[in-house]
Parts: C-alpha cells; sequence; structure tokens
C-alpha cells in the first residue's frame, strides 16, 4: 500500500517513540546498574569520554547524575507516550528531536544496554523532527530519502559484511548464535541441528535479503512490499528469538520512509516528491570515491619510496627487498639485522633502532620483508617461510660481508632470525628475541590455536576492505601515534595500504601451515641468545613463556651467553611502539651485546693460551 510523506512521516516517528519508550522504561526498572559499582557506573563509565572535548564531556556529566538521568527517562517516557496520540501538529517535530536529543546525550552514559536500536531510533527522530518543522515539501523529502537510503545502506552492509564471514558462507552462523546464552534461543538450536538443510536456507536467505536489500527500488516499486515485509518479519523473529525487542520497532520504523521513497513516481500518493536526492547522494558518493583514490595513491607511493637512504637488494627469489642502513658502526662490532613481525613494518623498531644508531658502535640496519613497504616479492614459487629466511640470508651477505652480526626479531621475526642464524652459523654472534613466535605454539597453546582461525579471517576481511578502497575511513592506530613523530606518517601510510594485509595473509598461511607441522625440538645454535617476553603476552598465555625459555635453552652451551627478560606492563606490541618499554628494550640488548663481545674477547684470550 502505498505511503503519502505526511502518513511516512507520522509513521515512523510513532514506531521510533516506542522504541524510546521500552528503552526508558527498561533504563528505569535497572536503575540499580547506575548506581556505584553498576555496569553503568558513571564514575567509571566516564573514563572512555577522555579523549572527548571539554564540551563534549561537561555536556555528558551534566546529564549523568542519577537523578538527572532519571528523570530525563521519566520524561522521554511520557514524551513517547504523548508521540503514540492521533495529530499532525509541529510540536511532534520538537518532540521527536528532544527525544533524538536525550538518546544521543544518554547513549554514553549507558554504555552498557545501548545498542544498534537507540542508533537507528536517534537517526529516524531527528529526522521525522526536522521534517515535521521545515516547512519545504522539498526539503521534507530530501529528510526521507536520508532515512530511506540510510536504511538500503544499513541492510547491504550489513549482509555484504557478512559475506565475507565463513560461518555465513557454510551456514553454520545461524546455530553459533542461537547457542550462546546472551542471545541464543534452544528450541531454535536444536531445530537447525535437526534440520541442517532447511537451517541453511534460511541462513542464505537471511544473507540474500540484506545484499539485495536496495533492489527495493527496482521493477517501479512493485518489489518494495515483498522486501519490506521479508525485512519486518526478520526483525519480528530477531525480536522474539533472540529477545532484541527494541530491534523490532526501530528498523521498521524506517520502512515506511522507504515505501515512499520506493514508489512509482507517477502514483497520486507520492505526488510531487522530489527524487533529487538519489542523484545528490550518487554524485557525493562519486566525489568522496575520487577522494579515497587519491589519498590511496598518495599512501601508495609514500609506502614503495621508503627513506631518502634507502637500498635495494635482488635475493636469490628474485625479491626485491627494500633496507637501510642506519648506521654503519664500528669496524669491530657487529651489525644489528632487525626483522620485523607478521603485519608490522620496521618503523615499530624505530624507538629501538634510533637509540642504537646514535649512541652506541653498533651497526643498525633494518628491511622490509617482501611484500612490505616497497619490497617487492618478484618469486613465482608458492610462498613458504623459508623464502623468507633464504631473503634475509642474502641480506646479511650483502650488508655485513666481513664483519658478524646479531640477528634481532620481533614476533614471527624473530623465528626467521633463529631459521636464518641456523643457515649463517659462526657469522652470527647472537640473537636477540623480541616476544617472538614459537614453531610450537599452535600445537601447544590453546589460545594461539584458538584465535589462530579467526586471525586467517581478520586478514582476508582486511584485504577486501581495503581493495573496496576504505582505507580513507580508518582511523589511526595508538601504536603509529607513539611511534617518534619523523615515522608516523610512513607507518600509517603502510597500514592503510592492501600491500602489507596481502603479504601478511600470505605469510599466515605459510606460517599456520609449518608450525602445526612442527615436531621435536629446537635446533641448537651456538650464539648467544637474548630472549625479551613482554608482561601482558606470558600473563595471558603461560605456554608462551615455556617456549621462550625454550629458546634460550637452544643457544645454551660453552662460552654462550642467554638471557631471559620480561618488560613488565608492555604487550605484544608496546614492548616497541611505547618509547618507555622500547628503552628499557635497548638496554638490554645493549648490555647483552657488550657483555657478549667481552665474553668472546675472553673465550678468545684462553684459547690462544692454551695454544
Amino acid at each position: 500500500m502505498p505511503v503519502s510523506r505526511d502518513g511516512a512521516v507520522g509513521v515512523s516517528e510513532r514506531l521510533a517513540a516506542v522504541t524510546t519508550l521500552t528503552s526508558s522504561i527498561e533504563y528505569l526498572s535497572q536503575r540499580k546498574e547506575l548506581r556505584k559499582g553498576g555496569l553503568n557506573d558513571w564514575d567509571i563509565v566516564k573514563d572512555v569520554q577522555a579523549a572527548s572535548t571539554p564540551l563534549v564531556r561537561k555536556a555528558l556529566h551534566a546529564v549523568s547524575g542519577r537523578r538527572t538521568t532519571t528523570a530525563l527517562h521519566v520524561a522521554r517516557a511520557a514524551v513517547s507516550a504523548g508521540m503514540l496520540l492521533p495529530g499532525s501538529s509541529r510540536w511532534r517535530g520538537a518532540g521527536s528531536l528532544f527525544l533524538g536529543t536525550t538518546s544521543a546525550l544518554l547513549y554514553p552514559r549507558h554504555r552498557y544496554g545501548t545498542d544498534g536500536s537507540d542508533q537507528v531510533a536517534i537517526l529516524v527522530q531527528t529526522a521525522t523532527g526536522a521534517a515535521r518543522l521545515v516547512r519545504s515539501p522539498e526539503a521534507k523529502d530530501a529528510l526521507i530519502w536520508y532515512v530511506a537510503l540510510q536504511s538500503s545502506l544499513s541492510y547491504a552492509v550489513s549482509g555484504w559484511v557478512k559475506l565475507l564471514g565463513e560461518p555465513w558462507r557454510d551456514a553454520s552462523a545461524l546455530g553459533g548464535i542461537m547457542r550462546t546464552r546472551t542471545y541464543g534461543h534452544e528450541p531454535m538450536f536444536r531445530w537447525t541441528q535437526d534440520n541442517p538443510r532447511l537451517s541453511r536456507y534460511l541462513t542464505h536467505s537471511v544473507l540474500a535479503l540484506e545484499c539485495l536489500f536496495p533492489l527495493v527500488y527496482l521493477a517501479g516499486g512493485r518489489l518494495a512490499r515483498p522486501v519490506i515485509t521479508s525485512a519486518a518479519a526478520f526483525h519480528v523473529t530477531n525480536g522474539f528469538l533472540m529477545g532484541l525487542g527494541r530491534f523490532v520497532s526501530s528498523f521498521v520504523a524506517m520502512h515506511p520512509m522507504v515505501a515512499y521513497t520506493a514508489t512509482h513516481r507517477g502514483h497520486p500518493a507520492v505526488a510531487g516528491r522530489d527524487n533529487r536526492a538519489p542523484l545528490t547522494a550518487a554524485s557525493l558518493l562519486a566525489g568522496a570515491a575520487a577522494v579515497a583514490g587519491v589519498v590511496a595513491v598518495q599512501r601508495r607511493l609514500r609506502t614503495l619510496e621508503g627513506w631518502h637512504t634507502t637500498r635495494i637488494l635482488t635475493t636469490r627469489n628474485g625479491n626485491e627487498l627494500q633496507y637501510e642502513v642506519m648506521s654503519q658502526g664500528d669496524a669491530d662490532k657487529p651489525v644489528m639485522v632487525f626483522a620485523a613481525g607478521m603485519v608490522a613494518t620496521s618503523e615499530h623498531f624505530s624507538w629501538v633502532t634510533e637509540k642504537l644508531a646514535k649512541e652506541t658502535g653498533y651497526g643498525v640496519v633494518t628491511y622490509a620483508r617482501a611484500g612490505y613497504a616497497g619490497s617487492r616479492r618478484e618469486s613465482g614459487a608458492a610462498y613458504t617461510l623459508a623464502e623468507s629466511v633464504d631473503d634475509l640470508v642474502d641480506l646479511v651477505g650483502t650488508v655485513s660481508p666481513k664483519r658478524r652480526v646479531i640477528l634481532v626479531g620481533h614476533s614471527l621475526g624473530g623465528e626467521l632470525a633463529r631459521r636464518a642464524a641456523l643457515q649463517l652459523g659462526d657469522r652470527v654472534h647472537g640473537v636477540v628475541y623480541l616476544d617472538s613466535s614459537h614453531p610450537d605454539e599452535l600445537n601447544r597453546s590453546k589460545q594461539q590455536s584458538d584465535t589462530a582461525k579467526r586471525l586467517s579471517e581478520s586478514l582476508t576481511q582486511m584485504v577486501w576492505f581495503l581493495r573496496a578502497g576504505t582505507g580513507i575511513l580508518m582511523s589511526r592506530p595508538i601504536w603509529v601515534d607513539a611511534l617518534p613523530e619523523a615515522y608516523r606518517k610512513k607507518a600509517f601510510a603502510q597500514y592503510t595500504d592492501v600491500r602489507m594485509w596481502n603479504a601478511g595473509r600470505r605469510e599466515w598461511a605459510a606460517v599456520e601451515a609449518d608450525f602445526r607441522a612442527f615436531a621435536g625440538e629446537l635446533e641448537p645454535l651456538d650464539t648467544h641468545a637474548l630472549v625479551v617476553s613482554a608482561q601482558q603476552t606470558v600473563d595471558r598465555d603461560p605456554d608462551q613463556l615455556l617456549m621462550h625459555n625454550e629458546l634460550a635453552e637452544a643457544h645454551r652451551g660453552d662460552g654462550r651467553r642467554t638471557e631471559v627478560v620480561v618488560i613488565e606492563g608492555a604487550d605484544h606490541d608496546t614492548v616497541l611502539t611505547q618509547s618507555r618499554f622500547a628503552h628499557q628494550v635497548t638496554e638490554r640488548i645493549v648490555a647483552f651485546c657488550d657483555a657478549g663481545l667481552r665474553t668472546d674477547a675472553t673465550t678468545d684470550e684462553h684459547e690462544g693460551a692454551a695454544k
């Protein structure tokens, strides 16, 4: 049944009012959660807003007292109930705006309990409130189109993101959700297990509905009724099975506006409808895509260009490695070669390498593995870890043909350094493992094994998202801003470029196959070894500390120094990216390597005396 402009606004504002009425009654019935120690204790929840502006923090603090919050919910419940009454006056616009504004203010206050239904209610209420207050029919239509397009976008994005996840493709997602304690429904879970074929059809039908929701605008509006009916049934089912009652009224509140905008323009009910909004939205989207493309190109160029001192090496595998000689060092001291972790940049080492290059006599070399930064993978063979090990060995032969080396590796880089040391033999003075991987970790650590599959899916999703040009939407991670300022732009450019994630996905596939096939013990190494563990890593996974000790044990021998240290407070990344932890690591490295040189000198003296 076609919906008129006023009809769309009226039905949508009432459905949104049902959402806020239900929401406020729920919060009023759970006021104990506002008290000290409750889930929404403001003295604790407010810490999340520490990065907000002072004005925003003051506004939130003003409405977050228990009495003020309670009074606002009472007022919201009263206004919401009034919005359900008949009428079409402009005062209804003020009521919707009041509900939308207070929902936005209270949203951070109820950090635990708010969800997508509240966000949709804010969207609908601000749009319907403004539509009631403006007099221009064109402005009303623009606001209605805004909500309708947002509705199509929300369904489509949700569907296509689900499609990237294997549980939705293999239809195990529905049963997985139904068996959870929070959103589950035991009878429905049993049904999915007893009827796998029907469960598969139902799961894929939900995917199809969400992915293809924008088709509601095709066929002259004839698809509107079946698509909207299916979406409404989907939300009603979720409300019953998953307990998401507010999702029913909130998402369905967008459907009248979808119905109004999807009706054929020649129908009397939508006579005079302004249809410029979709074209405007498409133009804005095209402009945004163009800007995103330019930004992506700029970041790719910054990623590839390296630094002004960048050098290139072609390895035996045909790969081109980009590397930096940050310090030649003293001729009588080894050269330190740094190998980064998976989906990490050589800039991760910047606090450590800057200090070593400026304050010690050691040579310092960093490089990017094939596929990272400006390094290119030209090998046509299937990738294995042996390829990266060979590349590292070739790099050592180039940057330090006569001097001994100290291999420093973080995470996966530590395992690559260990394997390279086996090939290099007495060319290696020592190996420094920085919160390193262990080749048996996927077999021995349940935590590592459990996260392996999720990591594979996450890397795949990142590759597809970045290929779609969404790098411009990525915010700067905390670790980037923690690096020395000169390195931040370069590190962020790599982080938002698909090349790094694609290389990481390739490496992870090889790591998983290699590590799961590991059996036996680590090969002994006749070099010094320093093993640095991050406290948070070993606290969360005690098996990791045992394996780090094994890395050190593999180096134990006559005249060899081995040491295992834990950096208190650090995690897997901050052990390098936060200056206070990185400086501790640097001091440990220097002290250990200096002691190793003294040990070697003493050993040489003893051997000379014996001869």
